[in-house]
């Protein structure tokens, strides 16, 4: 069997966490044993379903890097395929169709709490033999409805929560087809899993409910049964799950605030998932590990801490051309020209052990780039009077060295043993006029990375 997984999206707002993770899921389930991964967009929600989201959506899996091998494939564009298969399903007498008016089934469902039933539909509109139905209503459109099993349960074996039984006398007739020819949503999923041959879904376990009503569709329609697994919700802060209306960040947000994405898909692997006592890897190994085996049963707590030390630590041990490519268009977005930086990379490798994200590490190389502003704070700590002399001698021997961190580190050198001073007094005030700040990397390697004219420009107290 070929391995086919998907992820499918509402485009009803923008990816959320959870489901940026299930797309991770799938996608290396998919990778892992050589398979197809398709992206589909459920846009039956017609109200609510908008294109900035499906773009949105896009531009996320982009950014991830969950290439996917088919799609998008809109539901929408389908409805000619969903009819077809009601079509079929109502001449099985596998579904029906229902002329009941939502009045009287708010007052089914108030006589049956009024009872202490469980509220179901009665199946009035089901057709049985011997049953008389009622007279068809004129000017009612009907919805239609999946005859579901009456009695027997359904089964399967849920590849993360395990063997799961749910009775049919308590799953209701699904309506299937609304009255404007729009399929319901389990309805579609099902349609549309049969047509791609998925073979493997993963999705988050407020599905579950779900599932007893899309297998016994597939067993209506005669469809080969998909493997589920349910993957446990992610809590936010308040301890409720994450959702488009409660707590969550859309990924492009993370996108925006700094993050790379192979830290994005560690942590939102690890939540629900582990290899080991691995923390830290990239989606390469991800796809030769993840079997689809190790995924927890509990719920996982979002960490923005967390998240934080992992997108660190990815940081680190990023490309730096890659990390310059990355930050240019930050820098440039802050004013900086587009090619006043050569030695961009170089910067990068330097700082991006002090940066936590890509805002951060743009904030430390705007100083080469951009003016600077020293506070009066600073100035009055570090720019002393005992010290001025120094570096108007270093501004004098910067004009003719060589313009290389060794160059620059022997005239600093030279400096201080003319006038007496220590490197502790005499690199803050330095760092201050030049870079803006008291606090950075190896001052003479921060220097070589700047044009000779701009530090000595910015001695501009000498």
């Amino acid at each position: 069997m070929t391995v086919r997984t998907r992820i499918a999206p509402s485009p009803t707002g923008f990816l959320h966490l959870g489901t940026a993770r299930t797309a991770l899921y799938s996608w290396a389930y998919a990778r892992h044993f050589g398979g197809q991964f398709v992206l589909r967009i459920e846009d039956t929600d017609v109200a609510r379903s908008n294109q900035e989201s499906v773009q949105q959506i896009l531009d996320s899996m982009d950014w991830l890097g969950l290439g996917y091998d088919e799609g998008p494939v809109y539901q929408m564009q389908r409805l000619d395929r969903y009819h077809a298969v009601v079509d079929q399903m109502l001449a099985a007498g596998t579904a029906y169709r229902c002329w009941a008016t939502p009045d009287e089934l708010d007052a089914m469902r108030e006589a049956q709490r009024a009872r202490g039933e469980k509220t179901l539909y009665d199946r009035r509109w089901r057709p049985a033999p011997g049953k008389q139905l009622p007279p068809v209503p004129e000017g009612v459109l009907p919805v239609v409805r999946l005859a579901n099993p009456t009695d027997g349960a359904v089964v399967w074996d849920d590849l993360v929560k395990g063997p799961i039984r749910i009775a049919n006398e308590e799953i209701d007739d699904l309506i299937i087809l609304r009255t404007d020819g729009v399929p319901t949503y389990n309805f579609a999923v099902v349609v549309d899993d049969w047509d791609m041959q998925i073979s493997h879904v993963f999705r988050g376990d407020e599905h579950i409910n779900n599932t007893p009503w899309q297998i016994n569709i597939f067993a209506a329609l005669g469809a080969p049964l998909p493997r589920f697994g349910h993957c446990p919700v992610i809590l936010g802060d308040d301890g409720q799950k994450l959702s488009k209306r409660r707590g969550a960040v859309s990924v492009t947000a993370y996108e925006e605030a700094g993050y790379l994405p192979e830290a994005m898909l560690n942590y939102l692997a690890r939540l629900g998932w582990s290899h080991g006592d691995e923390e830290l890897f990239t989606s390469h190994q991800m796809v030769q590990w993840f079997d689809g085996s190790h995924l927890s049963k509990s719920p996982a707590q979002w960490d923005p801490a967390k998240l934080a030390w992992v997108n660190a630590q990815h940081l680190k041990m990023a490309d730096d051309d890659r990390l310059a490519k990355l930050v240019l268009p930050r820098l440039v977005a802050r004013g900086a020209a587009a090619d006043a930086m050569p030695q961009l990379g170089a910067a990068c490798a330097l700082f991006k052990d002090r940066a936590g994200t890509l805002v951060e590490l743009t904030d430390w190389l705007a100083m080469f780039v951009l003016p600077v502003s020293p506070t009066e704070d600073d100035l009055r700590a570090h720019v002393a009077e005992p010290v001025r002399p120094a570096l108007a001698l270093l501004r004098e021997r910067l004009e003719t060295v060589a313009w290389d961190k060794a160059s620059i580190a022997a005239a600093m050198k030279d400096v201080l043993a003319a006038t007496q001073l220590k490197l502790p007094q005499f690199a803050p005030a330095l760092r201050v006029l030049v870079c803006g700040r008291a606090q950075t990397p190896s001052i003479d390697a921060v220097l070589a990375l700047f044009p000779r004219a701009t530090v000595l420009a910015r001695l501009w107290l000498l």
